[in-house]
């Protein structure tokens, strides 16, 4: 039995069936559906789980349960990957109490066709005391339906998240959470950033030690990374400092000048060049990349008065998910009449806060070099801001640089509302020209969070007669509950 707290327990399964979720993503490492059993003096079980893993899930239920009665099920949301089981779960738990809101009912009267006897319908902020365990049910429509509700265990300080903080990947495979949470958020939940937004500052006002999604793992640590993660995703804001490339080519003429463009931006210092074929790679990853990115290129050719189908179909994923505060380059390619900047321009045209940058690369079917000269001319339109910076840098003492060796050092940022440190040993000069120096922050460390939300850190070196109080106050204790820097 996998057990969460001391009284709750994971009874979700695996699924390396599926090859395409909700008939359009590709998962490689499958899928998890998650389901919880909360023990105290009424029994709860969180939701079901896929039609296909019935006998399982009832199953792993039993192994927690035992012969005691199940008191209530509690349905978060009734999409079938977590719904579908309801009525085979009634059907061996027929005295079960489901809850649920109005908008839940009325769906699971679409889904089974058929009324349920025992039944407690709750509202927003509505308690459940089932013992020394109380759920507070928090209502969060449209994340991503409109009857999705999130549930608060006040005693074990557990947010039952719904397909909040899901992500793709069964949990008996081991992944790096980021990037198919991320992938998951925007392909599923993207469009509905204000609604994640609304329930993020109902959440804020929680305890929240725990956080069960029905997808994806149980999030025990650094609960601020995902939160802050998910705080970024739902307000567009820009994850990472850098220019992605998107490009749809038929002869590889116009990928010649993704390429030659991606070549001179790493030359004229962007921290991170990142360039997709848009025919050939994941179109989910295409537009995880186009939300994560600050900048963004788009080169496509002219294609039956309109442009390629891809980018065509690109461009769709980023409108109705709400694209925006981006800036933007554009190459286009046509042997006679080309449209497609103008085209995608226009299609992007009522998104928020786009700018778009001269110059545009107009290619006649085969890059000359005038071509050459507008992707340089492009590269440093890009890089502008990259290069001012490089510029203050190098008005920076270098002699500073001459201290960095092995030792220790404190890492110091500031959240916004106070100073915060840590204690590391490793930070190095990786470049002259641009001037860049890396810092090793172990990632469940408060101070990597800063770092990585706010793009800012100072780095103090310690002599040898440093005081034993500096590594007391730097090392020994967490930001997340100290401040280290009092009585500095």
């Amino acid at each position: 039995m996998n057990k969460i707290t001391n009284d709750i327990y994971y009874v979700g399964v695996n699924d390396h069936q599926v090859d395409l979720f909700e008939g359009q993503y590709v998962v490689p490492n499958g899928m998890a559906y998650n389901s919880y059993v909360i023990m105290d003096d009424n029994i709860v079980v969180m939701d079901t789980v896929d039609k296909h893993f019935t006998k399982e899930w009832l199953n792993n239920i039993k192994e927690v349960v035992g012969n005691r009665k199940i008191d209530y099920l509690v349905v978060q949301h009734m999409e079938p990957d977590h719904s579908a089981n309801i009525m085979n779960f009634l059907k061996e738990y027929p005295d079960t109490v489901v809850v649920g809101n109005a908008k839940t009912f009325k769906m699971m009267e679409q889904f089974f066709h058929k009324s349920i006897e025992n039944t407690l319908l709750v509202e927003e902020g509505f308690a459940l005391n089932i013992g020394k365990h109380v759920l507070n049910f928090v209502f969060a429509p449209m994340v991503h339906w409109p009857e999705v509700m999130f549930t608060y265990d006040s005693f074990d300080k557990v947010l039952f998240s719904a397909d909040g903080f899901g992500k793709f990947g069964a949990l008996d495979v081991e992944e790096e959470w980021d990037c198919e949470a991320r992938r998951y958020y925007f392909g599923i939940v993207g469009k509905y950033g204000a609604q994640v937004q609304a329930v993020l500052k109902k959440a804020a006002g929680l305890d929240i030690q725990i956080i069960c999604p029905l997808h994806g793992p149980v999030l025990k640590e650094n609960l601020s990374h995902y939160i802050g993660l998910y705080d970024t995703w739902s307000s567009y804001r820009n994850e990472t400092n850098g220019v992605a490339v998107f490009y749809t080519s038929v002869y590889g003429d116009t990928k010649e000048a993704a390429l030659l463009l991606a070549e001179k931006l790493k030359e004229k210092g962007a921290p991170k060049v990142h360039v997709t074929d848009l025919a050939r790679e994941d179109m989910a990853e295409a537009v995880e990349d186009a939300f994560r990115y600050s900048k963004i290129v788009l080169a496509t050719t002219t294609y039956n008065a309109g442009i390629f189908p891809f980018m065509n179909q690109f461009i769709e994923h980023l409108v109705e998910r709400n694209w925006q505060n981006k800036t933007i380059g554009l190459i286009e390619n046509g042997s006679w009449a080309p449209l497609a900047a103008k085209i995608m321009k226009d299609k992007l045209a009522n998104q928020k806060n786009l700018t778009f940058l001269d110059p545009v690369v107009r290619i006649l079917s085969n890059m000359n070099d005038d071509n050459r000269q507008q992707i340089e001319d492009l590269a440093s339109a890009l890089t502008a801001d990259y290069q001012a910076q490089q510029s203050k840098e190098v008005e920076l003492d270098t002699k500073a640089l001459f201290k960095i060796g092995y030792g220790l050092y404190v890492v110091t940022t500031n959240d916004g509302k106070k100073d915060n440190g840590c204690i590391v040993n490793t930070v190095s000069q990786l470049t002259d020209k641009p001037l860049m120096v890396s810092v090793n922050i172990n990632k469940a460390n408060y101070t990597h969070d800063i770092a990585k939300k706010t793009g800012k850190l100072n780095v103090n070196c310690l002599s040898v007669d440093a005081p034993f109080k500096v590594f007391q106050d730097f090392g020994f204790r967490s930001g997340r509950d100290a401040d280290k820097f009092e009585g500095l």
